[in-house]
């Protein structure tokens, strides 16, 4: 009874906080709201751009995003949209002089690193300066830096420049002490997603595709690098293999950097390039003030559109969230981009792992529907794989960057038996009633029979022949050759368009620039969003009770909290998946 009264209370005092909190935010929204399209920037100002939060593909609906705060859950970041549409508007903006790039790490995919770095390109193309300083760079963060004009290092700063890799977590381990035994299932010598749950270190096959990729991206970026600072890609992979990047003075006699300095000595640059007196104050515009300034340029007033279906996460079956691409919220998504006559052309723009295989082929059935009426075009973002080039293959043309990780043709089965982790980790036996040998198939709470694995590897190998005979048709090619490059082998960019996997390297708008000339509207058309984004207030609400529930199971379990967020990690691998390998991390 005084557990209840515990719970109750704690109940009622979260209700409290979280209606004084909603007043609070209400207020904040209110003037968030007032002043957008109100921010004016003074004469000779510089863009700031730190690039500290994870980017997405969108700008996030969190008006508090900028301010870094996490309310029940939701998470503070950058949109990729708003820092390219920030960089164009200074590129025109008289009273924009130059860009400061005053990062440390940046948190980016491959892909939008890319289309960040174009744009800076581009602006540069203006006169305008742009200006790097750090003290610690990361390897993403130099990337974007070399195209700089000025390169400030700190003198007692680092610079990583020593390659990429990629780490893989293993949980076989982890799952044989919680006595859970997954029953793996799978098609593809490559098909490595699955690898972490019954394998303590990668396969051969895994390990040679993961150093095909990687090292395809490593020296791709290393050209762009050496264009941008005159050097030759033999000198920088010399100075990456071997790691002569150390110190400050290393980075410059390497040619990588153009100035060791301080903070202050990079704004004085600015300042004399900005045309502001020593003894004044740069104006630095952060982005979330930029983004909010409004755009002079005259929009378009044309009906025709073209329709951006922005797919970003895990794809799951379902109406899913704002994180994850849920098969009955994209197909809706796209059937509203099929009916709309003002709607000429459709571009998909995916930035997936991949995840249902089910789910997968219901958004592809669509794209077949809407390719019927209109054209519809595939730009890949950091990764489009698996269920993820299952959404782009039946498209009509497949943009990827060179750096984009793509592929990964092949399906893998969990079935998790928790038999002994209920057992002997939570005290629970499980018994049943059945009217067949195999009624509860599948079942979780024991083993699975030869003959009900047998079941599921069949089905497994249906789905693959359907995936590869779908892929081979998009493509072009017969199922025969498209399996050559299939069995889950995952690509990059530039390894892909060399198999006819992809058509065309470039990003969002180069697969903007090709839908309107399909569509026959190249100099006259506006673009529309999709899916409809939830307001700030019906994402609180829903992650609020996400929050409240969560918290609820950890207080309840105490020390068994870890063994039940593994439970539901592998539980949630459970049904026909379509994903690339687990947690890919390229650092």
């Amino acid at each position: 009874m005084l557990q209840f009264l515990k719970y109750v209370l704690a109940t009622i005092l979260g209700l409290f906080i979280f209606s004084f909190l909603s007043m609070l935010l209400f207020f904040g929204i209110v003037a968030a709201t007032a002043s957008k399209g109100d921010v004016t920037v003074a004469e000779n100002s510089v863009l700031e751009l730190k690039l500290d939060k994870p980017v997405t593909e969108r700008d996030p609906s969190n008006p508090f995003s900028e301010l870094g705060i996490n309310f029940f859950g939701m998470s503070s970041t950058d949109g990729l949209d708003q820092i390219k549409a920030s960089i164009r508007r200074a590129k025109t903006d008289d009273n924009v002089k130059g860009i400061f790039l005053n990062m440390r790490f940046v948190d980016a995919g491959m892909g939008k690193l890319e289309e960040i770095r174009n744009e800076l390109i581009a602006f540069k193309e203006s006169g305008k300066f742009v200006v790097s300083y750090g003290d610690m760079t990361n390897e993403k963060a130099y990337y974007l830096a070399s195209v700089a004009d000025k390169i400030y290092l700190n003198p007692m700063g680092t610079l990583e420049f020593n390659g990429i890799s990629s780490e893989v977590f293993f949980f076989k381990g982890t799952l044989e002490k919680l006595d859970i035994k997954p029953a793996i299932f799978k098609v593809g010598e490559f098909k490595s997603a699955v690898e972490p749950f019954f394998l303590d270190k990668m396969s051969e096959a895994n390990r040679e595709q993961a150093t095909s990729f990687l090292n395809s991206i490593n020296d791709y970026q290393l050209r762009k690098i050496a264009e941008a600072r005159g050097k030759t890609y033999e000198d920088l992979k010399n100075v990456s293999d071997n790691v002569l990047v150390r110190e400050a003075e290393d980075a410059k006699k390497y040619g990588l950097v153009t100035d060791i300095g301080y903070y202050d000595q990079a704004i004085d640059y600015m300042k004399e390039q900005a045309g502001v007196e020593k003894d004044k104050k740069l104006q630095l515009v952060g982005l979330s003030k930029y983004k909010k300034v409004a755009d002079k340029k005259e929009g378009s007033t044309s009906k025709n559109r073209i329709a951006v279906i922005y797919a970003e996460g895990d794809i799951v079956d379902g109406e899913g969230d704002e994180d994850n691409i849920g098969s009955m919220r994209y197909a809706e998504a796209l059937r509203n981009a099929r009916q709309d006559e003002n709607v000429k052309a459709v571009v998909l723009r995916i930035s997936s792992p991949g995840g249902s295989a089910l789910a997968s082929d219901v958004m592809w059935r669509e794209i077949q529907e809407t390719r019927k009426v209109k054209p519809v075009i595939a730009s890949m973002s950091d990764m489009a794989a698996s269920g993820g080039y299952y959404m782009a293959m039946g498209c009509d043309t497949i943009v990827a960057h060179p750096n984009t990780i793509t592929g990964s043709i092949g399906v893998f089965g969990i079935v998790p038996n928790f038999e002994g982790f209920l057992k002997n980790k939570m005290g629970i036996t499980v018994d049943r009633v059945s009217t067949g040998k195999h009624s509860d198939l599948p079942t979780v709470t024991r083993p699975m029979t030869e003959f009900e694995q047998e079941i599921v590897q069949r089905e497994i190998n249906k789905i693959y022949e359907v995936f590869t005979q779908k892929a081979a048709n998009g493509r072009g090619m017969s199922q025969d050759e498209l399996k050559k490059f299939a069995s889950g082998r995952v690509w990059s960019g530039i390894e892909a368009k060399e198999r006819n996997l992809v058509d065309v390297h470039g990003g969002l708008e180069t697969a903007i620039e090709i839908a309107a000339a399909k569509a026959g509207i190249s100099d006259d058309y506006r673009l529309k969003e999709l899916p409809r984004r939830k307001s700030f207030f019906e994402e609180m609400l829903g992650d609020a009770g996400s929050q409240v529930k969560e918290s609820a199971v950890k207080a309840e379990l105490g020390e068994l909290y870890p063994f039940y967020k593994m439970y539901k990690k592998v539980e949630n691998m459970r049904g026909i998946q379509a994903r690339i390998p687990y947690e890919l991390n390229i650092q």
